[in-house]
């Protein structure tokens, strides 16, 4: 079983505290306040991590049912808008997919991105949210 480590440490109130979240792997660490999360201060916060993710398990997901399929991708583009609502909570999160995959018919895409938008562990870990939308297109 594969475990992924992420950390975060708050300082301070939730007004005028500060932190920083940090990926396991080292690659991320940045700082995040409420000015960054319920505003448009400097900054990361947890919903665009969490769109990060979204973005990258769907792309993933998508191409690995296309190629269980035969067909190569040439690319997978995928961002992932996520709604954050007063509560607060997490109350939708738009995906929109743009591939690029020869020989692969619109109606047979449109196929493997619902299965993706189900079937992706992140999608599943995100069910509580009330909306997540798909727009996805073939392109090229």
């Amino acid at each position: 079983m594969t475990v992924r480590n992420a950390s975060a440490t708050w300082n301070g109130t939730l007004n005028e505290g500060s932190g920083s979240m940090k990926l396991g792997s080292g690659l991320y660490e940045g700082p995040f306040s409420f000015a960054s999360r319920f505003e448009s201060g400097d900054g990361t916060n947890p919903e665009e991590l969490i769109g990060a993710a979204h973005a990258g398990c769907y792309s993933m997901f998508i191409s690995a049912l296309m190629s269980g399929d035969g067909f190569t991708p040439t690319s997978v583009n995928t961002t992932a808008a996520v709604h954050l609502t007063d509560g607060p909570a997490i109350s939708k999160i738009e995906l929109t997919c743009r591939a690029e995959v020869p020989g692969l018919s619109a109606d047979k895409f449109a196929e493997y991105a619902a299965q993706a938008k189900e079937g992706c562990p992140v999608s599943k870990a995100l069910a509580a949210v009330d909306e997540i939308v798909l727009d996805a297109a073939l392109v090229g």
